[in-house]
């Protein structure tokens, strides 16, 4: 009887906590129900920085490689042959334009200027008898006081003086430059190089070998291959409005040496080739270079920092607000008027600095999301605020780029 009792008393004890509980848990369910249908509250919110995409005025450049040549080239070579007496300058040095190089033995030619001179003087010497021969026989040729034929002898040996006289003239003249020509001088002002032959060589006139060669590098020629492919881009977007040239500077280029360091002084622009190398299907950009120092010498490798023209329309974004989808795509968050996030595909031209040139997917007034975009989705809501330079402030919710790094 005791175990029945016993019994009793715990299946009644057990009933009063069903009753208890039940509209206890009843109460919790309902609680849990009615905060999933609520909405998350504000401090939930993820914060963004965003940039609101404006046009603006954008310089347009294109860099390219390209080597240095000289600016103009003169290969020495004798006019006359002889023999080198002496080499008057230092190798590796500037000259002077007109400046004498060589000197090759001038006496056999000094010994024929002197003959010539002789010639000249003799043929001279006999020109006012024979013209005065002829005026005697012109005034008696009427009287018949001479033959019509010693007149006529007399007019040939003058026309024969005088032709004597323009030959030895000829000869004069000639054997004057030859003898100049011993002293070979610089035709161009430059850095001359080694020279070929020493004292005491033999040298012929216009010989294949030079005998030195002269360089002028002050101003120095950069010369740039450009594709076809870029020069035809270039020429449709001029043609559809995109880019200006009518600024005054468009022509003026910058160079960065093999170091990376910038050449403090501009080029120019001189003009572009109109022949294609079917090798490398491009055409060459000459730019001439102001080179005063000497610091850039033929053959070296530069790269050239060309302005295509002036996009007044340009859109530019900062990189970190770019991301790439699975295809390798470009792609920005934007923020809707609605605070969600939206997404769209982008087409881009060139990095400008820090910052890509959009040609499409994005219009005026757009909000592009540049941080805290992680772990974020497209119709998500967010709250927007400006975007800093130097990153956003710990007020706005985010660290800073300083602190981030």
């Amino acid at each position: 009887m005791q175990y029945k009792d016993s019994s009793n008393h715990i299946r009644e004890t057990f009933l009063k906590w069903i009753v208890v509980m039940v509209p206890l848990l009843g109460g919790l369910l309902l609680a849990g129900c009615d905060r999933g249908q609520q909405s998350p509250s504000p401090s939930s919110i993820p914060v963004v920085a965003t940039v609101t995409v404006q046009t603006q005025r954008a310089v347009l450049t294109t860099e390219l490689p390209g080597r240095t040549s000289a600016f103009r080239i003169a290969e020495i070579r004798p006019q006359v042959n002889g023999l080198i007496q002496k080499r008057l300058f230092t190798e590796g040095s500037e000259v002077k334009a007109g400046q004498v190089l060589y000197r090759i033995d001038p006496a056999s030619f000094q010994a024929a200027l002197d003959n010539a001179k002789a010639g000249l003087g003799r043929a001279e010497a006999g020109l006012t008898s024979i013209r005065l021969r002829v005026e005697r026989y012109r005034e008696v040729l009427a009287d018949k006081a001479v033959s019509r034929q010693d007149y006529d002898d007399a007019v040939a040996a003058l026309e024969q003086a005088e032709a004597d006289i323009q030959y030895w003239q000829a000869t004069v003249k000639t054997a004057s430059i030859n003898l100049r020509y011993t002293r070979v001088t610089a035709p161009i002002s430059g850095r001359i190089g080694k020279s070929s032959v020493t004292d005491g060589a033999l040298v012929t006139a216009y010989q294949p070998v030079a005998l030195a060669t002269i360089q002028q590098l002050d101003p120095i020629y950069v010369d740039v291959p450009q594709s076809t492919t870029e020069l035809l881009r270039l020429k449709s977007r001029l043609k559809d409005g995109m880019l200006n040239q009518n600024e005054t500077d468009h022509n003026k280029v910058k160079l960065i040496l093999e170091d990376d360091t910038i050449y403090p002084l501009e080029g120019t622009l001189q003009f572009s080739d109109v022949t294609v190398d079917p090798t490398t299907g491009s055409v060459t950009l000459r730019v001439v270079v102001p080179n005063p120092t000497g610091v850039l010498l033929p053959g070296m490798f530069v790269k050239t920092v060309i302005k295509e023209g002036i996009n007044k329309k340009a859109i530019l974004v900062p990189q970190q607000g770019v991301s790439r989808d699975p295809k390798g795509n470009p792609i920005a968050m934007i923020v809707n008027a609605e605070n969600k996030i939206g997404l769209r595909m982008l087409t881009l031209d060139r990095a400008i600095g820090d910052k890509w040139l959009i040609s499409a997917g994005l219009a005026p007034g757009d909000q592009v999301i540049v941080e805290g975009m992680k772990m974020l989705r497209p119709g998500a809501s967010v709250k927007a605020v400006a975007f800093k330079e130097s990153g956003m402030t710990p007020e706005n919710g985010a660290r800073s780029t300083a602190e981030a790094k």
